[in-house]
């Protein structure tokens, strides 16, 4: 089916909303390159008319998305599901944020074909306090959607963000208080309220239980709670590996975000139960002396690499050996912690009809230098003469999850503050190592420009694009502004659509859907669901 999008806006005051009429008629399909695409019930196009006497008219044709992907020219058995995340703070305590304008934005997502929405779901919300969990917001949003006949992601988010303002559970935080080090820690003291150190997973911290075990009865719970919704309307499952959800340590700047900080970020192993195993791995390797701590010359955030003792391009520490026995160790508790919780996520969902996934980031700030810092500091053992990012690949598929990596939005080059940074170069060594451990790859973006989608649809008609699956981040006011929806809507249609002349479109005038258009573009009030 084709859906044209009819808006009007009317300036005039007495005219308090507008509406929108879709019209269907039918499509087929066509080949792009050796991708073969399939029409589903929908598709778009979006073209503005003139206005005059203060109105508007935009119209938008509307299209589903099925992108057969494959790394050979046989494979045609996975199309390449889209996907639209939700606002970051989609769901409070008590209720639906912005429900009205939520419900009108599914429809508006399900007339233009997308197959689905991400849903972050936030353990604070859902467990505040340890004695029990409390799904019914989240259940009540997961109906919101099967309503509207899309599919859901769900990513269990087991960190905490800065903005919005999501923290850990209350009781985590009142343990936190008693006991600092069950946090991140660096080498100035500071402590990290984004999840809690890797070094507890495994012990008795948390009222005499494991995070492990914690982390299992979530699981579970989520398992149980929402068992009707498993196989029809939840179709995947993201488990969260560490700050923003990544595979990674905290080793950028409070309130920062990775591709937007241009240091080199800190070493986060000062927490007594870090040190307690690095002293026993230095005394296992024999050198005691290099457990007493991380890195001594590598102790700012935002330094340049070059006046870092460490980093340094030439002679730096990283290729002594004493720096290669601490790399080795501090990626490999990243992998054991990654390996603990995908193990677990495999043991509760691994039975269920549902994908299971989980998130790397792409670090490329300073990816050409020889060092590699960023990288270093987050866990990625990254350096001339050494993969960081097989070990990585081979955790996934051997825990039966795809990999979701971000910024397929970035172009060739793409630079953060003079940092020589490659997000391109280093997209294309993660995807190498899915490929050659055959991981399945789910792509997502980080930003809402015009740039950014034309890189995304060079992704995705590569005749060699290993994406099975890709949420666009994210749904919230922005996303629907008049700068940007039409733009989302020419991509969403020119993924599978030849150009349609409008006569072609108004032929069938039949099968009228209206809807408030003012809840779907973001004004007003609306406004407030935009996340970061």
């Amino acid at each position: 089916m084709e859906f044209t999008l009819m808006q009007t806006v009317v300036a005039t005051p007495e005219l308090a909303r507008s509406r929108v009429s879709v019209i269907c008629s039918c499509v087929g399909r066509r080949m792009v390159g050796r991708n073969q695409i399939d029409f589903g019930p929908a598709r778009t196009a979006l073209k503005r008319r003139s206005a005059s006497s203060g109105l508007r008219s935009v119209r938008a044709e509307m299209a589903a998305v099925t992108l057969p992907s494959s790394r050979s020219e046989g494979d045609m058995a996975h199309p390449v599901r889209l996907f639209v995340g939700l606002p970051l703070d989609v769901v409070s305590k008590c209720a639906i944020n912005q429900e009205k304008a939520i419900a009108y934005g599914l429809r508006a997502l399900k007339l233009l074909g997308i197959q689905g929405v991400e849903l972050p779901l936030w353990w604070s919300i859902v467990q505040p306090e340890s004695s029990a969990t409390n799904w019914s917001v989240y259940l009540a949003l997961a109906d919101l959607v099967r309503r509207a006949g899309l599919q859901l992601r769900v990513s269990l988010h087991l960190h905490s963000s800065a903005k919005p303002a999501v923290p850990l559970p209350s009781w985590i935080s009142r343990i936190a208080d008693a006991n600092p080090d069950v946090l991140f820690t660096d080498l100035a003291g500071r402590r990290s309220h984004d999840c809690l150190s890797f070094a507890v997973d495994d012990l008795p911290v948390l009222n005499g239980r494991t995070p492990m075990e914690v982390y299992e009865d979530f699981f579970l719970s989520f398992r149980s709670a929402f068992s009707e919704f498993v196989g029809n309307t939840i179709t995947e499952i993201s488990v969260s590996l560490g700050p923003n959800g990544e595979l990674r340590y905290p080793s950028f700047p409070p309130n920062s975000e990775n591709h937007q900080s241009g240091g080199i970020g800190v070493f986060q192993c000062y927490d007594k139960y870090m040190l307690a195993n690095l002293q026993k791995h230095a005394e296992e390797y024999g050198n005691p002396l290099w457990g007493l701590g991380g890195p001594h010359d590598a102790t700012a955030y935002n330094q340049n690499p070059d006046t870092s003792g460490f980093f340094r391009e030439n002679h730096g520490s990283w290729e002594t050996p004493y720096g290669n026995f601490f790399l080795t160790w501090y990626s490999e508790q990243l992998l054991q912690h990654g390996n603990r919780l995908l193990s677990l996520g495999h043991k509760v969902f691994g039975d269920m009809p549902v994908k299971l996934s989980a998130k790397v980031p792409l670090l490329h700030n300073w990816y050409m230098s020889r060092s590699h810092p960023a990288e270093l500091t987050s866990g990625f053992y990254n350096v001339e003469g050494r993969d960081g990012y097989d070990a990585v690949a081979a955790m996934f598929v051997r825990n039966h999850f795809a990999m979701i990596v971000p910024g397929f939005d970035f172009a060739d080059g793409f630079n953060t503050q003079g940092s020589l940074s490659d997000a391109e170069l280093l997209l294309s060594q993660i995807l190498e190592a899915c490929h050659k451990n055959g991981v399945r790859v789910f792509g997502e973006n980080m930003s809402l420009t015009k740039l950014g989608i034309e890189r995304i649809k060079r992704h995705l008609f590569s005749d060699a694009s290993p994406l099975r699956s890709f949420t666009y981040q994210r749904m919230g006011a922005n996303f629907f502004s008049p700068e940007h929806f039409p733009l989302f809507t020419d991509f969403v249609r020119s993924l599978e659509l030849p150009e349609l002349d409008a006569d072609d479109v108004l032929s069938n005038m039949g099968g009228k859907v209206s809807l408030p258009i003012d809840a779907a573009s973001g004004n007003g009030s609306n406004r407030l669901m935009q996340p970061v």
